[in-house]
């Protein structure tokens, strides 16, 4: 507290709470205020500004075990002692924008706005400094956070995107292949600075949906339409790849429809695995058949008049 005595001011008071408040109530009543008052939701407003500076302050002695006990100690006795701040965290979070959409959910801490535990810094988006305090070591600067979004392909490829600070500054970070929808990349030294160096850029990425394939884990999974004499009889088809490419299947004779069979290794490739590629075969029925055909078909369902494939279902519906 800068050129001011603990005694002067009572910490409980500003944040809401009885001086035998609970750690947990204290917490939350500085969670309250802190949304209430933060100065990315109040621009321009110099009161709310220095209502919010005051709370962090309050909260920065009142969180801590042995400055709360001494400031406890102090009031009791009627003060005189001063207590200078201790170190913070990193400085404000400029703020980022994907070049294709995809936004930070960091936020920025004006000039004057007081540091925000890191316990809460999800409230505002990172990149605030820890309460203040008695002398600590140096401390990296707080991690800052993004989103992007990429296509299907680029996930199992790999790929770069660009993002932009809101300097214009252009961080280019590369997206591994074979990663999933919602995992995270870490740039290291892209976050806020701080005495001990730069903490790190956090980025969630999102993978936009494929109208063909499907990842299961590192499998990839499609659904492949067979004629009915394809299933019946068997026969080899062609299923599309993830490479562009095409692979060579054999369906057995019998295949009902909604089995899958397995391609081994032509799933996704990661550092650590590959997957398979599993092939869901549906049989489609013609539609409009030609005269020859429909005999054709009636001549089958004749010579299989004795094949009944719901003769079972009666004793499986049993209760």
């Amino acid at each position: 507290m800068a050129s001011q005595d603990w005694v002067e001011k009572d910490f409980y008071a500003i944040l809401g709470v009885a001086k035998d408040a609970s750690d947990a109530d204290i917490k939350k009543a500085y969670r309250k205020l802190a949304r209430q008052y933060h100065p990315d939701t109040n621009a321009g407003d110099a009161a709310a500004e220095k209502k919010f500076k005051d709370i962090s302050e309050a909260y920065s002695v009142l969180s801590v075990p042995e400055e709360r006990q001494q400031y406890d100690a102090i009031r009791a006795m009627g003060g005189g002692a001063r207590f200078a701040p201790g170190g913070h965290g990193g400085a404000g979070n400029g703020g980022f924008e994907d070049l294709f959409g995809g936004l930070f959910g960091g936020g920025r801490q004006p000039a004057g706005a007081g540091g925000i535990p890191p316990e809460f810094a999800d409230l505002f988006g990172g990149g605030f400094g820890g309460p203040a305090g008695f002398q600590r070591a140096p401390q990296k600067g707080s991690d800052r956070t993004a989103t992007t979004s990429i296509s299907f392909k680029g996930s199992i490829q790999g790929t770069t995107v660009s993002l932009r600070e809101a300097n214009g500054n252009v961080i280019d970070v590369k997206i591994p292949a074979g990663i999933k929808d919602g995992q995270k990349v870490r740039q290291r030294g892209k976050g806020n600075p701080g005495p001990a160096g730069n903490g790190d850029l956090i980025i969630t990425v999102n993978v936009k949906p494929h109208d063909f394939f499907t990842r299961d884990g590192d499998n990839i999974r499609v659904h492949v339409p067979v004629t009915f004499p394809e299933a019946a009889l068997g026969g080899e088809i062609e299923v599309p790849t993830l490479d562009g490419g095409h692979v060579k299947l054999r369906v057995p004779a019998g295949t009902n429809s909604g089995r899958t069979l397995r391609v081994k290794g032509r799933g996704v490739h990661t550092a650590k695995a590959t997957g398979d590629l599993l092939v869901t075969v549906d049989v489609v029925v013609p539609q409009n058949l030609p005269k020859d055909a429909e005999e054709a078909v009636k001549a089958f369902a004749e010579a299989t008049a004795d094949a009944n494939p719901r003769q079972d279902l009666a004793a499986k519906a049993r209760l």
